[in-house]
Parts: C-alpha cells; structure tokens; sequence
C-alpha cells in the first residue's frame, strides 16, 4: 500500500481535471468533455527531446471527444490535451490534490509516469468523490481501553482541492470508463451500483474507483517491481469489481446514490460527432455536462443546425 509505483492510466483523470479547471478559471483554452482531440501516432518534441507514446493494443481512432479519450484510455490523445493545457497546468493540480513536489511538467507525465503509492492515489481520487475536497489518508480512527473508554480519535481532515463542478465533471465522466470504456469488466462481473473509476496499467495493474460512499483502489503487482504483463482491466478491476460486490452489502456502504451534480452544473442534449445541440435530424444524442457558461449554444450544423 505504501510501496512507490508508477500509476499509469489512473493518474489520467487529474490531466482532463487540470483541463476543466481552465473553464472555471477563466483560462484559455476553454475545453469541456465534447471538446475534440487528435488521437493518432504522434511524436511530441519538449526540451529538444521526442516523446512518442503509443496507445494500449497500438489502436488509433482520428478524432474523438475528450469523454471518448478518457473512457477509452487514448494514450496520445490524454498527452495531446496536456500539452494544449500546458504540462505545468497538470503539476499543478497534482500538487492541489496532495501528490507532493516529485511529478514534473514533462509530457510523460500525462500517462502517470512518476511514481505514487496506492494510498496516495487513494487520497487524490477522494477529490473527485468529495466534491472537490481531499480527505487525508488515516491509518487509525481512533483508540479505545477494553473497556470502551475512548483515548484518542483522528477524525478525517479535508482540503478543499478542486472546483466542485470539475470534480463533478469527471465522476460523470469516468462513469463512462466501467459502462462503455476500459472498465466494462466491472459491470460484467455483475457490479451494477452507480459508480466511477478508472483503469490503469504500468509495470502494474491498477484500478481506482468510487461510488457515493466508499473509495477503492487495487494494486496487483510483483514486489520487485518487474513486469506483471496484464492491463488493470484484466488484474486490478475484476478484484475492484468483486470487493465492492460485497462492500456494498455492509450497512455502512449501503444506499448507494447515484452523483449529483453541484450548482454551476448543467446539462445539454447535444450530437455526439459533432458536439453541438442535437437537433431533430440527429441519429444519436446524448446528455453531456458542462460547467455553466462552457456549453454548446448553436445546433448541430451536420444536421440542420445551419
């Protein structure tokens, strides 16, 4: 749990909230999930030096949204957003979140290249499940005498870390990631709660994920750090999916919710392709979030928007 590791695709989700952060901070450029990235081989030159990353499975798909991206866990197409935001943008949130001084403004970074523990990655994704607050990680609540005479209590310290709409903004989307993306399995092996997470696969197999009252992460690796040789999805997540089968069961993680977005939120039918408001001729349309101010105002002009 404390052992330092490279975090992989779970650390994504804080690059797309260091890309959200933009909008309620007035910072350009403006994205949100409909916003459009390239995802195909590309070689990203910083400080003189290339850096070709490569999508799991070496599958590329052109053009896709920012919620695609994430859900389907597009290598290129997450460090192409980083270097549009600017990689000093993805520190800094990381530092927001509690990851410490270590993780550096290089494209790397983008694809969690610099190590972290499992309870580390807890503590980050706690800001996503608690509205923007991070709640410090506790080893002991509290002590007691045989007797039950209370001698000491630790209860939970928080700090505010992300806007509330931008955590908002990835729950919504890394629900995406277990019901169409990289974290199917999840719902395969029959979890059905409302719940986001995220994969992610490095020398290791990670999943991280939540649902509106308990935080999970699993970590399957060896301990001399070589290559475990299976993706998060195929390790971490079915663990994921079965702990929390029976988690959810317990009185005090039952009655899970389904997330409410906080005011500053709202929703818009818009066309998936081209990310405007869907009209009537739209084949397909779909809810999408945004944080007020950001959404679509003008139809879809691939189907009679003009």
């Amino acid at each position: 749990a404390v052992a330092r590791r490279q975090p992989g695709s779970v650390f994504k989700p804080f690059v797309y909230a260091a890309a959200f952060s933009n909008g309620v901070e007035g910072r350009q450029p403006m994205v949100t999930p409909t916003s459009e990235v390239l995802d195909s081989p590309t070689t990203f030159t910083f400080e003189g030096q290339e850096y070709t990353p490569n999508n799991y499975g070496d599958q590329f798909h052109g053009v896709v949204s920012l919620r695609t991206a994430l859900a389907l866990s597009l290598n290129v197409a997450t460090v192409g957003l980083a270097e549009m935001i600017g990689y000093d943008r993805v520190v800094d949130i990381s530092q927001r979140v509690g990851f410490g001084n270590h993780i550096k403004a290089t494209p790397a970074v983008a694809l969690g290249a610099y190590e972290l523990t499992p309870v580390e990655v807890a503590a980050g994704y706690t800001a996503f499940a608690n509205g923007g607050a991070r709640t410090d990680p506790l080893f002991i609540t509290q002590v007691t005498t045989p007797d039950g005479k209370l001698l000491e209590r630790n209860p939970p310290q928080t700090h505010p870390a992300l806007d509330p709409r931008v955590a908002f903004l990835m729950t919504n989307m890394m629900e995406d990631v277990l019901n169409r993306g990289t974290g199917v399995v999840v719902r395969a092996r029959g979890f059905s709660a409302p719940a986001s997470g995220k994969t992610g696969t490095s020398h290791d197999g990670w999943f991280a994920g939540y649902t509106s009252n308990l935080l999970c992460v699993v970590w399957v690796g060896y301990d001399d750090n070589r290559e475990l040789g299976l993706s998060g999805a195929a390790s971490a997540a079915p663990i994921w999916a079965e702990f929390m089968k029976r988690a959810v069961e317990l009185v005090p993680y039952r009655g899970v919710q389904p997330f409410v977005a906080p005011e500053g939120i709202v929703m818009a039918t818009v066309d998936p392709e081209s990310g405007e408001l869907a009209t009537a001729l739209c084949s397909t349309s779909l809810q999408e979030a945004f944080v007020a101010g950001t959404e679509p105002t003008s139809y879809c002009v691939l189907h009679g928007g003009e």
